[in-house]
C-alpha cells in the first residue's frame, strides 16, 4: 500500500494513514475482503509507532470500513455503503482542514454537530 506520511503536516501521523487507507477502500484500490498488513509490520514499513497505526486501524474498523478477525487480521469490510464512503471521505477531509487550522478536536466535533442539528 502506497501510504505516506508527511511529518511537517499539521494532521497527526495516525489521520494521514486513516485518511488514505479510507481513501483507497473508498475508490476501490483496496477491495471488499483485501487484508491489510499487521499492524506491527505495517507500523515499521512506515517508521511509525504501533500505536498510531492501531488507532488508524480502530478508528477504520469504527467506521465500518475495517473489520478484525482477532488473530487472522485486518481486512476490508463487506458491504460497504457508497453513500457512507462518501460522507467518510468528506468527514476525513474536514478533519485534516480542522487539524490545519489548529481547531481542537473536540470544538471541531461540536461544529458539526450545530450543522446537524441546524434544521
Amino acid at each position: 500500500m502506497p501510504i505516506e506520511i508527511d511529518p511537517g503536516s499539521a494532521v497527526p501521523p495516525y489521520a494521514q494513514v486513516r485518511a488514505q487507507l479510507a481513501e483507497m477502500i473508498g475508490d476501490g484500490r483496496l477491495a471488499v475482503g483485501t487484508r491489510l498488513a499487521p499492524v506491527r509490520q505495517f507500523a515499521a514499513e512506515l517508521g511509525l509507532a504501533v500505536n498510531t497505526v492501531a488507532r488508524a486501524y480502530r478508528e477504520l474498523e469504527s467506521a465500518g470500513l475495517l473489520e478484525t478477525r482477532g488473530r487472522h487480521g485486518s481486512f476490508v469490510a463487506p458491504g460497504r455503503d457508497d453513500a457512507a464512503d462518501r460522507l467518510q471521505r468528506a468527514a476525513t477531509r474536514y478533519a485534516e482542514e480542522a487539524a490545519r487550522l489548529g481547531v481542537p478536536p473536540d470544538r471541531a466535533l461540536a461544529l458539526v454537530r450545530a450543522a446537524l442539528d441546524a434544521p
